[in-house]
């Protein structure tokens, strides 16, 4: 028990992140018809990272960075194909969202 309460504290602080973390008791260790034993991790199609603490459950954490501080005229793009998250224009979501001569960051969006 001691192991699977060291990775289960280890699952949930993921070095460098604010990712969410969620535990379900009982849950099995198997994913899209594949079984996994004690300590092995798969990547779910959305997006978690979720690792067997069998015989007490499965933990997973997203894989994703949330940005919080960008400027308004910005916005959070999330893509499920690659998991990752860009800032983009609301005006145009295919330009990055970059400091610019234009648009300074810290300053309200010109009107």
């Amino acid at each position: 028990w001691g192991r699977l309460c060291l990775l289960l504290s280890l699952l949930l602080q993921l070095p460098g992140s604010q990712a969410k973390c969620y535990f379900e008791a009982k849950a099995p260790c198997e994913y899209e018809g594949k079984q996994f034993f004690l300590g092995e991790s798969w990547l779910s199609a959305n997006c978690l990272l979720c690792t067997c603490l069998h015989p007490i459950g499965v933990g997973c954490c997203e894989t994703t960075q949330h940005p919080i501080d960008f400027p308004d005229w910005c916005e959070a793009h999330y893509d499920s194909q690659t998991c990752q998250i860009s800032v983009v224009q609301k005006a145009n979501p295919s330009l990055p969202c970059v400091k610019s001569l234009e648009h300074e960051w810290g300053l309200p969006a010109p009107p």
